[in-house]
């Protein structure tokens, strides 16, 4: 018997990724034809569709109506297509709660919800290659994540920020068609553990001890790429920490992201009380790893989206 699909949404909030994919195979066209009919034929009515799938993948739980999925995903679609509309500009992407620091320890139950979905994104997230890897973790879960943004912290061109990120969800979408049950390693406890690992950097380079954070952490030869594309090594990243304490500039640490060899860190700065616009109001540190350590930090300021 065919499950409807307020059944199939249940499953979903539950954290069957399958369910999910059988939701989208279900609307696809609709949605398909939602794109078209705004956009037309071309990468703008796939991008839109596209993006709905892996929203969709983020924000299942917040459908109220199960049995109006259906609309709801259209009216994503819809929506994407307005803002392709619009023509280019930053574009805020509300940050998922399966990536956001809590700000109490988890009920079980709550421990257990979307548990199987988490896993399953963060699985998937990893079988992508590095470069497509780096551009969806930026478009879905940081502040840079428009375009131009994205290609300013790649350091390449927006055509190849949208072809990476297609090639990305028709990946992500791909296999939520075709989910598997198996069982992922639960990323909970991973990314709580690059949490705490980020805080205690942050911490400890605001106590004037970024060096020893810098000799720990990245390779010897690492390379920073700063705002305005200058490049330089790890000296060039201690003596701009130490220019910012001496500023009186602090930094406080309000997200991670990890998968793979890719982490960011998306931190707060605190400008001096007696010259409040310092410094922009907060950066991203884009740490490529090898074995663990750092082989290329990438600082950029993300531009806030008008309101």
């Amino acid at each position: 018997m065919t499950q409807g699909d307020a059944g199939l949404v249940a499953l979903a909030q539950a954290g069957d990724a399958g369910a999910l994919g059988v939701l989208l195979t279900r609307h696809e066209a609709g949605m398909r034809a939602v794109a078209l009919s705004m956009l037309g034929y071309g990468p703008d009515a796939e991008d839109a569709v596209q993006d709905a799938l892996v929203t969709a993948l983020r924000r299942i739980g917040e459908v109220r109506d199960p049995a109006a999925v259906g609309p709801w995903l259209r009216t994503i679609v819809r929506n994407n297509a307005r803002m392709a509309l619009r023509g280019p500009r930053p574009v805020p992407v509300a940050e998922p709660d399966w990536f956001a620091q809590p700000a109490t320890s988890p009920t079980p139950e709550e421990a257990l919800d979307s548990a199987a979905m988490r896993d399953w994104v963060w699985h998937a997230l990893g079988e992508l290659s590095e470069p497509d890897r780096l551009v969806t973790l930026l478009r879905y879960f940081s502040d840079a994540s428009s375009y131009e943004q994205i290609a300013a912290v790649c350091g390449v061109p927006v055509g190849t920020v949208r072809s990476r990120l297609s090639h990305a969800r028709r990946a992500l979408a791909g296999g939520l068609r075709t989910a598997a049950t198996a069982a992922h390693a639960d990323v909970r406890a991973a990314g709580d553990a690059r949490w705490r690992e980020g805080r205690d950097m942050i911490d400890t380079a605001m106590r004037g001890d970024f060096d020893r954070v810098v000799r720990e952490s990245w390779w010897p030869d690492a390379e920073m790429v700063v705002p305005g594309g200058r490049r330089g090594g790890r000296d060039l990243a201690i003596r701009g920490m130490t220019s910012d304490l001496e500023a009186g500039i602090r930094q406080r640490l309000r997200n991670v992201v990890a998968s793979g060899d890719v982490l960011i860190w998306e931190t707060d700065l605190i400008s001096p009380p007696d010259d409040p616009e310092h410094c922009p109001p907060a950066a991203l540190w884009l740490q490529q790893l090898h074995e663990g350590r750092v082989r290329r930090f990438t600082l950029f300021h993300p531009v806030a989206a008008p309101l």
